[in-house]
């Protein structure tokens, strides 16, 4: 049985391009800057929570290819990890500024953009297959996100199951005014997690809103103070670690249409069982390890 303990704070790294106990020659280490990464490590009893960390702070945390293709291979390690129950992505430190994300790193473009083949390969293949593996993880995943959710960011932040924002945090897609428009796998996911009206605010008016707004709008299920987002996003995690995990990635996967060919067959699982009988005897569940 394990019952785990509370997660009181995340560590945040700095970004430097560098790994701890790398030995990258200083070319390797500026190379890795340039391009950014996708940063994945476990936290809290057992590695119960997945921290996922964007970086690439000159550039507020905007996603090259090469991060794109790291996002599907961390989030397909995550999703074989049977130990992890909740996933929190963020954005790394800028400097004196925040970002989720500001969006695609457009100083990639020209070398694939203005290729018909190449770009459908960026977005079908790079960025698609990052998106997609987040919509699969069964694990819940929370957004803390903090100023510039752009672009990328904002089709990130869209395949997250709980968001919380910061109140200065600012949202929207102003491509049109780079001369192209959303991909259409990726227009979907935004257009369901933001709204048809919203999505065309942002990419017909290249709108950029508000946390307030986003929120009243359903996107955002909480915006707090500057100072006070980590912690907030923190308290989600905690809820969702003191629940049952088997039936976290239950409801995922009913999300998903997926939990529909033997939806029943958890009934004799030893979490539901758990789960009935602390109820019945007043107790907290110890909810069995996977």
């Amino acid at each position: 049985m394990h019952s785990p303990s509370k997660i009181d704070s995340v560590r945040v790294e700095p970004f430097d391009g560098l790994r701890t106990g790398s030995v990258e020659t200083l070319s390797q280490a500026q190379g890795e800057r340039n391009r950014g990464e996708v940063r994945l490590r476990y936290e809290g009893e057992g590695g119960r929570l997945a921290v996922v960390t964007l970086a690439n702070p000159a550039k507020l945390n905007a996603m090259s290819r090469h991060m794109w293709q790291q996002l599907r291979s961390v989030f397909n390690s995550v999703s074989g990890n049977k130990n992890v129950g909740c996933v929190l992505i963020l954005g790394a430190p800028c400097g004196d500024l925040k970002a989720f994300s500001a969006g695609g790193d457009i100083s990639e473009y020209p070398s694939f953009r203005f290729d018909e083949d190449s770009l459908c390969e960026f977005h079908e293949v790079d960025v698609w297959g990052g998106l997609n593996a987040m919509l699969a993880c069964d694990v819940p995943i929370i957004a803390q996100i903090e100023g510039s959710c752009m672009g990328a960011g904002l089709e990130m932040a869209s395949c997250c199951d709980i968001r919380v924002a910061s109140a200065s945090a600012k949202f929207g897609a102003p491509i049109a005014k780079l001369g192209f428009p959303m991909a259409p796998k990726e227009a979907e996911v935004v257009i369901r997690a933001v709204g048809e009206l919203t999505a065309r605010e942002m990419l017909l008016e290249a709108a950029v809103l508000d946390a307030p707004t986003m929120l009243q709008r359903g996107f955002l299920n909480r915006v707090v103070a500057d100072a006070d987002v980590a912690n907030s996003a923190l308290q989600s995690v905690n809820r969702i670690l003191a629940l049952a995990p088997q039936a976290a990635r239950l409801n995922k996967q009913t999300f998903r249409g997926l939990n529909t060919q033997n939806p029943y067959a958890y009934a004799d699982s030893s979490e539901h069982q758990e789960g009935i009988n602390a109820f019945i005897f007043k107790r907290k569940p110890d909810w069995p390890k996977e």
